[in-house]
């Protein structure tokens, strides 16, 4: 039955994202709708979130950020499907790295990278970034619990050369390009709640303790690297911006926990700033603590 869902979404989704993104904006505009009046999509976790996250804003500043942030996640939805048929010259006109010349000066450098960003705004379309760089771009990824849909979301994050890789096998991925002579760019995606048994570290993140992955730091200082922070931005519908900051250029010498603290701190300054594109429907102060 599984497999059976999973060919007729195939079929439909192929055949419906050959229309404009314009067109498929109505979807979105229904899938809103729905999300937000309808079922009322995790409201209660959303709302929950918001409220402890903004515990100074009022039930109407808050209904409006709920909102907003239905509305854009319906555009996520619609905007990642449309990567199946989303050409490589549409993808840069829709999203524009605007410092590129910080990659090139730091791959001139013989300089390894790695970048931290949240799910905030279209993370999806950051799948573009080989397209503005000579970096090979490795993405950390978590795997989804259905082969058939993960297999899906991953063809299309790999149509533009990103290569995946779970968290596990990471550092054997940056051995074998460095022994090619491939200059990396490992992308974490910091903002998932670990696993119980994987908390080794909390700090203080929108309002509230918050249990962080260590994986970027520990990486960046095993290999020295450079540490940047992918500040993407929505400039209109259907549009983006991302400018590329660096944090540390070098490593070596750090306080413990220094870079987790600067790129946790950044994006809780960018959220705070458009609270409407963070995903407060996910679950992310499940875990207390103790």
């Amino acid at each position: 039955m599984g497999a059976l869902l999973f060919y007729l979404f195939y079929i439909i989704n192929w055949i419906i994202t050959l229309l404009p993104l314009e067109i498929l904006y109505i979807f979105s505009d229904f899938l809103f709708v729905s999300l937000f009046y309808l079922i009322g999509y995790r409201k209660k976790i959303v709302e929950t979130n918001l409220r402890n996250a903004f515990p100074e804003k009022s039930r109407d500043d808050i209904y409006t950020i709920e909102k907003k942030f239905y509305r854009h996640l319906a555009d996520l939805f619609i905007e990642t499907l449309k990567l199946t048929h989303m050409s490589k010259k549409q993808l840069m006109k829709r999203f524009v790295l605007k410092n590129p010349e910080l990659l090139a000066n730091l791959i001139a450098g013989k300089r390894d990278i790695v970048s931290v960003l949240g799910h905030f705004n279209n993370w999806e379309w950051i799948t573009g970034i080989p397209l503005y760089t000579d970096y090979k771009c490795l993405a950390v990824y978590k795997p989804l619990k259905s082969r058939y849909f993960d297999k899906f979301l991953n063809d299309l994050r790999k149509k533009q050369g990103v290569v995946l890789t779970p968290m596990s096998l990471i550092i054997r991925d940056i051995i074998s390009f460095r022994k090619e002579g491939c200059n990396i760019m490992s992308s974490f995606i910091a903002d998932q709640t670990p696993a119980k048994g994987d908390i080794h570290y909390w700090t203080s993140f929108m309002n509230q303790d918050t249990p962080v992955y260590l994986g970027p730091e520990k990486i960046a200082v095993k290999y020295d690297m450079a540490v940047v922070f992918f500040n993407m931005q929505k400039i209109r519908r259907g549009y983006y911006e991302m400018t590329i900051e660096l944090l540390f250029e070098h490593c070596t010498g750090l306080a413990e926990h220094a870079i987790t603290e600067a790129h946790v701190s950044k994006l809780e300054e960018i959220i705070r700033d458009r609270p409407e594109f963070w995903i407060w429907s996910h679950r992310r102060w499940k875990y207390k603590h103790e």
